[in-house]
């Protein structure tokens, strides 16, 4: 296909990409609203592999386009691009200064440069011509001496220069880590959490691997904050947020989906096994005392219950959440400090 000079796209091209996104949006039956549109047009544009990766895998899965997956689409695909740019205004800022103040240093170090060769070229004409030997001596000397001086000072800025250079490779990095982090608990948030599951969810379609989730929340939570201050409930949660973490795996992802609820994403793990995690996990918080930190008394143990569940390759991660949420309601109803997987649900119901 050809390309105009400037590297844009013409018109004819353009126009041909334009039709194609609006062929394929119809074929998958995604309404043609200007979100959707982008992120068809930028699939067919071929611009954006991990866009592109997903598509296919989507695809080639028969999954439905539904409100959430295309949302998640623009949002993951199109609107994160630019708000991953967006914080970075300031670095390149930054970094601006700093090539622009080691380009200074550099002319500056090469001009003198010069200055020092047309100093040495003085010196070799003095040998050529019989001068006096001291005087010839002290000229090298001090070419020798100014060389090492431009030498150590050009390794001292450069060396500042990296040091700059950690430091706002580190300030990035923690930005980035706070964007991403819930600031009560610690745990990932929303966004990281969304984020993580877009990427594992796509990784199970393409690997055929398991990827099951399990939701947990706090029993009787509003009774803590009731009778003890939210204060004291926040210090429940980020006690149950520090085991939960512990019991999961480094490449697993502890979140906190909202409220008490926090969420644990096992990539690779299927139900059964997830099931197992979760029920350790459970066993563990409803062991631990917990104890008010500002009188020191000891209170009765806290207890949580969970529901587990397994993606189902091609399905939504609404329609995963979903049963989630049914086994983990299974658990309160059937009286709470429990752990129920979605293959109970059946049992829970007929019982019900």
């Amino acid at each position: 296909m050809s390309r105009a000079p400037s590297g844009e796209i013409d018109f004819d091209d353009a126009t041909w990409m334009a039709g194609r996104a609006l062929q394929l949006m119809a074929e998958h039956n995604v309404p043609a609203t200007p979100q959707n549109f982008e992120v068809w047009f930028r699939f067919v544009l071929g611009t954006a592999p991990e866009l592109s990766r997903t598509l296919n895998i989507l695809i080639d899965n028969k999954r439905e386009f539904d409100s959430a997956t295309n949302r998640s689409l623009y949002l993951t695909h199109i609107a994160a691009e630019a708000d991953r740019e967006a914080p970075h205004a300031e670095i390149s800022d930054q970094l601006h200064k700093l090539l622009s103040g080691a380009q200074g240093y550099l002319a500056r170090s090469l001009s003198d440069h010069r200055d020092h060769v047309q100093a040495l070229g003085g010196v070799a004409a003095q040998i050529q011509e019989n001068a006096d030997p001291r005087s010839i001596i002290q000229g090298l000397m001090g070419e020798l001496s100014k060389a090492v001086t431009r030498a150590t000072t050009m390794e001292s800025h450069f060396n500042a220069s990296l040091q700059e250079l950690d430091t706002i490779r580190s300030n990035l990095a923690a930005a980035e880590q706070r964007s991403k982090t819930d600031s009560l608990t610690g745990l990932a948030n929303r966004l990281a959490l969304d984020e993580f599951l877009r990427a594992a969810q796509t990784a199970a379609m393409e690997s055929h691997e398991p990827l099951s989730i399990f939701v947990l929340d706090v029993d009787n939570f509003k009774s803590f904050n009731d009778k003890f201050g939210h204060q004291f409930g926040d210090q429940v949660l980020q006690l149950i947020s520090r085991m939960l973490k512990d019991g999961v795996r480094s490449h697993d992802l502890a979140a906190r989906f909202g409220g008490e609820e926090l969420v644990g994403v096992l990539p690779g793990t299927d139900i059964h096994a997830c099931a197992t995690v979760a029920e350790r996990i459970r066993q563990t918080i409803a062991q631990r005392q917990v104890t008010r930190r500002s009188t020191g008394e000891i209170l009765s143990s806290v207890t949580v219950s969970i529901g587990v569940a397994q993606f189902v390759p091609g399905e939504t991660l609404a329609a995963l959440f979903e049963r989630c949420d049914r086994a983990l309601y299974a658990a309160k109803r059937g009286g709470r400090n429990r752990t129920v997987t979605e293959l109970e649900l059946g049992r829970d119901t007929a019982a019900a």
